[in-house]
């Protein structure tokens, strides 16, 4: 064979000058792994915060199972459950960095269940069944305020004055409920009994879940900052107090906390401070409703 023959051309390349062919071979390179289209790669998500927020969808759906069985006081024990794992998982996303629109939708819809859904369902189970369509129709209120407040927090978020929340958060919402259902059970209290006390707790909640009344966040308590002494005296007492009665204890502090909103509203209706804590811009987020 002759040293100075080429190998025939591709049936695709044949008749093509080879100017044409390198031009075409210039224009469409040959794809590269790393060039990959941005919509094509995998994306993947955050293992540790969306960990929490699972656990906590888990404890909600726990808590309707067991008001299905009759077991009210270990459903309100999962809805407390619900709350450390839901505060939990924001902070564990922000100190470990990693935040992602994933984790933040998925939070909304665990917090849907465990303190939107799940409440409404067992306080129904447990008291309200006996006070016919004005039971159901407390238990939606409740459920739909949740809905409703998860849905204006997300869009809000941008917005809002980070110290407060706008109306009585779902957590806080749902610790109402589950605290008088767990207070009530303690005490061998039947739900039928004080079906008309469930009924008004369970639509203040709904509605002030909708309300524009302002509720401090504590986000900006910084952990890394000194304290006096007096503070860990007061944390280990409050801790002692907790373990020595829960239910009765964990209630009276978010009934304060419910109460609080209200009170810091007529405050500065008096002082005649405005009271809305949607910024009134957004380049500026330093510029508050509440002062």
């Amino acid at each position: 064979m002759p040293r100075n023959v080429t190998p025939l051309a591709s049936h695709s390349q044949r008749g093509k000058p080879a100017a044409a062919q390198s031009s075409m071979d210039e224009r469409h390179p040959p794809p590269c792994p790393d060039d990959e289209p941005a919509h094509r790669r995998r994306r993947g998500i955050y293992l540790l915060p969306n960990s929490f927020t699972a656990a906590a969808l888990f404890c909600g759906f726990y808590a309707i199972v067991m008001a299905m069985s009759g077991r009210y006081d270990s459903a309100a024990t999962a809805i407390f459950a619900a709350m450390v794992l839901d505060s939990l998982d924001g902070r564990v996303a922000r100190m470990t960095n990693t935040q992602s629109e994933f984790g933040a939708q998925f939070d909304s819809l665990a917090d849907m269940v465990s303190f939107g859904a799940a409440p409404a369902l067992i306080v129904y189970e447990w008291s309200l069944r006996g006070l016919g369509k004005l039971g159901w129709l407390a238990a939606f209120v409740y459920c739909a305020g949740a809905a409703l407040r998860l849905a204006r927090f997300n869009t809000n978020v941008a917005v809002i004055d980070k110290r407060y929340f706008q109306g009585l958060p779902s957590p806080a919402a749902a610790a109402l409920v589950a605290g008088f259902l767990w207070i009530m059970t303690d005490a061998g209290v039947q739900g039928p009994h004080v079906a008309w006390f469930s009924f008004v707790i369970t639509v203040f909640a709904g509605l002030t879940m909708v309300t524009n009344v302002p509720f401090y966040s504590f986000k900006d308590v910084s952990l890394r900052r000194s304290v006096p002494f007096i503070s860990i005296f007061l944390i280990v007492l409050l801790i002692g107090l907790i373990a020595y009665q829960p239910p009765l204890v964990l209630f009276a502090l978010f009934v304060l906390y419910a109460l609080s909103g209200y009170a810091l509203y007529f405050w500065h209706r008096l002082k005649g401070r405005p009271v809305s804590v949607i910024a009134t811009s957004v380049d500026e987020p330093d510029e508050r409703g509440l002062h």
